[in-house]
């Protein structure tokens, strides 16, 4: 995946997650599965787009991302919610339901 790539994502789906992470990083692996869960029962139109920041760092810098786990979400091509860290996974789905919801209707 390069940035090209996601942008050409970002401007052709309605609802794009990026999560960045790292191998290193046990609040990343710990937090991936439930956000998947929330987002496979709450936005059957959402995908996620993993993103390994040892592997590909200019992508993480390309987007502003200097911590992890960071969570961003696009609505209609436009960066709609920005987590990093400490996130609540009912917090952002919370945050994203009602935009969501009335862009997909």
């Amino acid at each position: 995946m390069d940035i090209e790539t996601i942008e050409n994502r970002l401007k052709s789906e309605l609802a794009v997650g990026l999560y960045f992470s790292a191998p290193t990083c046990n609040v990343c692996h710990a937090l991936k599965p439930k956000l998947l869960t929330a987002f496979e029962a709450n936005f059957s139109q959402l995908s996620i787009i993993s993103i390994d920041i040892s592997e590909t760092p200019e992508i993480a810098s390309h987007f502003g991302v200097f911590a992890i786990p960071t969570l961003l979400v696009y609505l209609d091509g436009k960066e709609f919610l920005r987590k990093s860290r400490h996130m609540s996974v009912d917090q952002v789905v919370e945050e994203i339901k009602r935009p969501y919801d009335i862009m997909i209707s």
